[in-house]
């Protein structure tokens, strides 16, 4: 009978396993420099995005640039998705040390070794739920994605900072001119990040369309030449009928208008992207009513006052959205009617939609049921 190996024999072992001369200060330096960046682009575009969509009484989003949510958010994912193969590296550069023996020397070792286990748990958990929400793979996460993937990113960014005051002057000293081999995992490794971002990036900029074989969207896929995410069978809405009315209400009164009345209006188009949180975008020539126009029947086109735009959806977190008072009276803002000149589709919300600049996707609230004027 084989006797299994003894646990603290194995453990003691393992830095020697894993031996490679490839590894060296200067390569998990490179690396880490790499991987800093990248985090630090995600983190940020990140929380900008949480804000953007949740905003606390001082945030304010401007709708001007009108491309801008479109970069930011694109920035978020694709950085996200680079720093896998970057992470993946800069645990192999360093992977012997994670197994060291004995495994605490003393208090500061300690401190580093949990600072170093919070900061690669939460990377690990980032990239992950990241993944699973731009592959719309909910059932694998047993938690609302988007509580735990925001305050997770706080835990994440104090981690690397951590990280980065233990290690810089360990950076600083790797100095060292490398041999070409350690050159070549440093190229292949930026060499895989790059692969992924070209892989991906064609969801958002459409030029690298073509070469986009893991973008989970692709411009130009879907009703009317843009994608969906949410179908409105997805969202429990049918066809609007005969019945439908718009009611917009407001300090001026409230009107009830049906599609033949919105259509009567003045007609606006604009050209403008759907640009959506999991990273993906497209631009579509939208024509409507302008929003302020809309108002103006209510008396609130000069008021500062925020607009409430609810659809028929019956339930879900973003069945309404709120319009601050500066983008819903800019004149590029629509309820749409028609895309490339013709009807809305059901699952791109017709009867009629929220188009305005500069705002996620998920914030375009789609099949409009009531339009409200609200104090702040």
């Amino acid at each position: 009978m084989v006797r299994p190996p003894d646990p603290l024999t194995l453990a003691r072992s393992l830095p020697a396993r894993f031996t490679s001369p490839l590894r060296s200060r200067w390569l998990t330096a490179r690396l880490g420099m790499w991987l800093g960046i990248a985090f630090g682009i995600c983190l940020l575009t990140g929380v900008l995005s949480h804000l953007v969509q949740h905003p606390p009484a001082w945030f304010h989003w401007p709708s001007r640039p009108v491309q801008l949510y479109r970069i930011t958010q694109g920035l978020h994912v694709a950085s996200g998705l680079a720093s896998i193969p970057l992470l993946t590296a800069k645990v192999w550069s360093v992977f012997p040390k994670l197994f060291a023996w004995p495994p605490v020397r003393g208090a500061g070792h300690a401190l580093d070794r949990a600072a170093v286990a919070l900061l690669s748990a939460a990377a690990v958990f980032e990239l992950v739920t990241g993944v699973l929400n731009i592959a719309y793979w909910y059932s694998a996460m047993p938690f609302g994605f988007v509580g735990a993937h925001y305050w997770t990113a706080y835990l994440l960014g104090g981690a690397v900072l951590l990280h980065l005051a233990a290690k810089l002057p360990v950076a600083r000293a790797a100095t060292r001119p490398p041999d070409p081999a350690r050159r070549r995992v440093l190229t292949i490794a930026g060499a895989a990040a790059a692969t992924v971002t070209v892989a991906t990036i064609g969801q958002t900029f459409a030029p690298l369309g073509r070469l986009s074989l893991l973008a989970p969207r692709l411009p130009g896929v879907g009703p009317q030449g843009l994608p969906v995410n949410k179908t409105a069978a997805a969202a429990q809405v049918a066809r609007a009928d005969a019945a439908y009315r718009l009611t917009v209400t407001g300090p001026g009164g409230r009107h009830a208008l049906s599609l033949a009345d919105l259509e009567a209006l003045p007609q606006t188009t604009v050209e403008l992207p759907i640009a959506c949180v999991e990273g993906w975008s497209a631009t579509g020539t939208w024509s409507g009513v302008r929003l302020v126009d809309l108002l103006r029947l209510v008396g609130a086109e000069h008021t500062d006052r925020p607009v409430r735009i609810e659809s028929l959806q019956p339930e879900g977190p973003y069945r309404e959205s709120v319009v601050e008072p500066g983008p819903a009276r800019d004149p590029l803002t629509l309820i749409a009617l028609r895309l490339d000149d013709e009807p809305l589709h059901l699952d791109h919300g017709f009867p009629c939609r929220l188009i305005a600049p500069n705002r996620p996707g998920v914030l375009q609230t789609k099949w409009i049921a009531a339009i409200t004027v609200v104090d702040r």
